[in-house]
């Protein structure tokens, strides 16, 4: 019966249409089955024709592989015929059929067995026949599914695939036309013909040209090898070979290069006129942007930007010592040595395009001569044909590391001068012997000591001139003694996050992957914990450690949650950003350093405590200008050694010295001021245990300042410095005694309010100058968690925003602005 009579016309036609479009799909299958080798074999020999493999035989083997290949092309023609089995529309509807539930096709060609004459069952049976005839409405084509792997385990097929593809690819029609032709002296004898290529230097990333495939002109990158072969009794004669974009005249040169705009012509039966368009290969192109910074660890930084219309493959930072900008006095007024430049090169990224590059050089030189002194910059660029750029032309200071420690940096300021001009060599033991001057109270490690006696032995040494070797010597030994000093047994901690932070930063700049950034942060974090506790071990006795228990671990918190952000936008690809956290990880381990009360003591926005620091600081400015006056009078060499009778006693030396009691003048003055400030802070000491002990040290201080007043007033300034360097040291241990009583009288303040109802009294004289509360440790502040939660850098960036605010507010008063302006400089 048919399925049809039980079918709307509309949905009759959608089933008969499905089953048309599988019937079609059956075919193919049988088609593909049956057919396979032949078409694989057609595409074989399409692939090898098109890549001129016959061209390599001679015409009589030619001839009998072509007729070979036409037999097994038409047996496999005849199998497929012998195979195929035209497929019936009944297994398109079979198909068809399956994808419905049910088989509703199958079922609308049923009958009924018995009950035709039951109306019960005819009723059962024509809602059965509705029932099918909905599910019929839901038919589809179904796709063929060839099976092909089955029939060809061994993938002849893609194998014959592949060579057709190669030949439309790599091969040309050419190469079909002289299927009938010899290619060799077959060839030749057949007449005279051509062969020629284009291929563009390699860096362009351009494809070679075949000039049989191109038409009447084209454009070729500079410096393109053309080839040309003629072929053909004669051909010498017949074709001749004609350019003029070598630049060297007309010719029959077969390999040329493109150098410029022009024509390629073989003249002959054959020949051809080609008009070739020069794309030019331009030089690349440097620039600065910005001026030259200054890292937190002491890293040179400049960012620059590079182009070249084909890639930058290199390009070198040069450093030139400007000495017209140096200020020519103590050991620089001599005219420096020759030095040559400093040239390095700057790491470009290993990956992505490079004919636009926008980075940053970054290199610590603090080491170099050069360091610290004015240079002028030069940055070059080159590419693949060797084509140098303009020099991007900047100037400024050549940063390097910075030394906080006083004999630190005055070591360095000797090494600097050293490295200027050797002729410093005196001067620079005299300067050593003199800051160096009681070792016990100056230096205090006694293997600094010995080595800096060692250094000046060096310097001294009359045995032979000072060589280069004995320089370099010298430098590298004095730069050792300053960063030990500096560092003390911070520094193989701090070397080690310097190595962890260099090599983080170069996976920033070459694109490192995922694992490889886990890898390095994971570095970063060990270096920088074990740099925080080598800190905290030198800070003072137990008592201070425990004060600042509390506050270190809010730092060390702070620092995770930096470093972790510096990890995510590394993984993001985020890398300006990345490198912007780092930079501010850098300074705050460097302000940790630096700003590190050295007795962990508090006090901080207390006017004792205020006035005592910056006395301590006005100190050590006269304590600089007192080493430095010293320094010019070593210069000037002792005066009235050769009688009165020289010319150093002449009126020019005599006004020297009226200039320098002059100078003497202002010291001692400056000195007796300072005095006098000392004993008018002895009233802001508050009454406590400590009292006495504060005492004995502030007037320890005056004596040693009443002392030095007096040296300067008599010229002394040898004994000038010693009686200011006991007078620091009496001042720092008046401040740490003063430290210890704020702490002992805070704390007493501390528990009185706890004593208080509710704790609340006096609430509003606890507030500082940012309204807010003591916490529960007593220190002003907030017991809140301000360094959780996911915006944690944004509620940061609210907090400085409303400092620097407040800072400029002129009407508020004197000491909170002090203490917004000292929160500005910490942070």
């Amino acid at each position: 019966m048919d399925y049809r009579t039980h079918l709307t016309d509309e949905t009759a036609k959608r089933v008969s249409r499905a089953i048309g479009a599988t019937h079609i799909g059956v075919l193919f299958e049988h088609v593909s089955t049956a057919f396979w080798p032949s078409f694989s074999g057609v595409a074989v020999v399409i692939g090898l024709t098109l890549l001129g493999v016959h061209e390599v035989l001679p015409l009589g083997w030619r001839i009998a592989i072509w007729g070979m290949v036409a037999l097994a092309l038409a047996g496999l023609f005849v199998l497929g015929v012998w195979r195929l089995r035209w497929p019936s529309r009944a297994i398109a509807m079979s198909r068809v059929d399956a994808t419905l539930r049910g088989q509703p096709l199958q079922a609308l060609r049923d009958t009924p067995v018995s009950g035709a004459s039951d109306p019960p069952s005819r009723a059962i049976w024509a809602a059965h026949m509705a029932r099918m005839s909905t599910r019929v409405a839901a038919a589809r084509p179904v796709a063929p599914e060839p099976m092909m792997a089955a029939k060809d385990p061994y993938g002849l097929r893609l194998v014959a695939l592949t060579v057709l593809g190669m030949g439309l690819v790599f091969g040309s029609i050419d190469h079909a036309k002289t299927v009938a032709m010899t290619s060799s002296t077959d060839q030749i004898a057949a007449g005279p013909t051509w062969e020629g290529w284009v291929k563009p230097p390699a860096f362009t990333g351009k494809p070679t040209l075949y000039l049989a495939d191109l038409g009447a002109g084209f454009e070729a990158p500079q410096g393109s090898q053309v080839t040309v072969r003629l072929y053909g009794d004669g051909a010498s004669d017949d074709l001749t070979l004609r350019e003029t974009v070598s630049g060297i005249g007309d010719g029959a040169a077969p390999d040329f290069k493109v150098a410029q705009s022009g024509d390629i012509e073989i003249d002959g039966p054959t020949g051809q006129l080609w008009s070739v368009g020069l794309i030019p290969d331009a030089p690349p192109t440097a620039e600065l942007i910005g001026d030259m910074t200054r890292a937190a660890s002491g890293e040179a930084r400049q960012s620059y930007r590079l182009s070249d219309d084909f890639g930058v493959t290199k390009a070198v930072m040069a450093f030139e010592r400007d000495v017209a900008a140096v200020t020519r006095h103590y050991g620089f007024a001599l005219t420096p040595e020759p030095r040559p430049d400093l040239v390095i090169d700057v790491i470009l990224p290993q990956t992505g395009s490079r004919t636009e590059i926008e980075g940053m050089f970054a290199q610590n030189v603090s080491e170099h001569p050069f360091s610290g002194l004015p240079v002028m910059m030069s940055l070059r660029a080159y590419d693949q044909t060797g084509q140098v750029s303009t020099d991007a032309i900047g100037e400024g200071i050549l940063p390097g590391r910075r030394f906080f420690d006083p004999l630190a940096a005055a070591i360095i300021d000797v090494r600097r001068e050293l490295l200027w001009n050797r002729s410093n060599a005196t001067r620079a033991a005299r300067v050593l012997r003199a800051v160096s001057y009681q070792p016990d109270e100056t230096v205090g490690d006694g293997d600094v000591t010995r080595r800096l006696r060692a250094v000046i032995s060096l310097i001294e040494d009359r045995v032979d001139p000072m060589s280069d070797e004995r320089v370099d010597q010298v430098a590298k030994e004095l730069w050792e003694i300053a960063t030990l000093l500096e560092d003390g047994d911070l520094k193989e901690a701090l070397e080690r996050l310097r190595r962890a932070q260099e090599r983080l930063q170069q996976a920033m700049r070459d694109g490192a992957s995922d694992e490889e950034i886990a890898r390095l942060m994971q570095e970063l974090r060990e270096a920088t914990q074990d740099y925080i506790a080598q800190l905290a071990e030198q800070q003072g006795d137990q008592e201070s450690e425990a004060a600042q228990g509390e506050t270190q671990q809010m730092s060390a918190d702070q620092l995770q949650q930096l470093m972790d952000r510096i990890q995510e936008l590394m993984e993001q690809g985020r890398m300006a950003e990345a490198q912007q956290m780092m930079d501010m990880l850098n300074q705050l381990l460097e302000n940790m350093r630096v700003t590190q009360d050295p007795n962990g003591q508090g006090g901080e926005g207390n006017p004792s405590m205020q006035g005592m620091q910056d006395m301590l600081r006005d100190q050590q400015e006269l304590n600089d200008d007192t080493f430095s006056d010293l320094q010019n009078q070593q210069d000037q060499g002792p005066q009235g050694e050769e009688g009165e009778g020289q010319d150093r006693q002449g009126s020019d030396a005599q006004g020297q010295g009226e200039d320098g009691a002059s100078d003497m003048g202002a010291l001692s003055e400056r000195q007796g001021a300072l005095r006098r400030e000392l004993e008018r802070q002895r009233g802001n000491v508050p009454n406590g245990e400590n009292a006495e002990g504060i005492g004995e040290a502030l007037d320890g201080a005056g004596r040693a300042m009443d002392d030095a007043e007096q040296a300067l007033r008599e010229n002394d300034l040898g004994g000038a410095l010693d009686r200011q360097a006991q007078a620091l040291e009496a001042l720092r241990e008046g401040m740490r005694q003063l430290g210890d009583q704020l702490s002992q009288n805070q704390a007493q303040d501390q528990d009185g309010q706890q004593g208080q109802s509710g704790g609340t009294t006096g609430g509003e004289e606890r507030r500082d100058p940012l309204g807010r509360f003591a916490g529960n440790t007593g220190q002003a502040g907030s017991d809140e968690a301000m360094t959780e939660g996911e915006d944690v850098y944004r509620r940061a960036e609210e907090l400085l925003d409303e400092i620097r605010r407040r800072s400029a507010e002129q009407q508020r008063p004197d000491d909170e602005r002090d203490y917004l302006n000292r929160l500005l400089d910490r942070f």
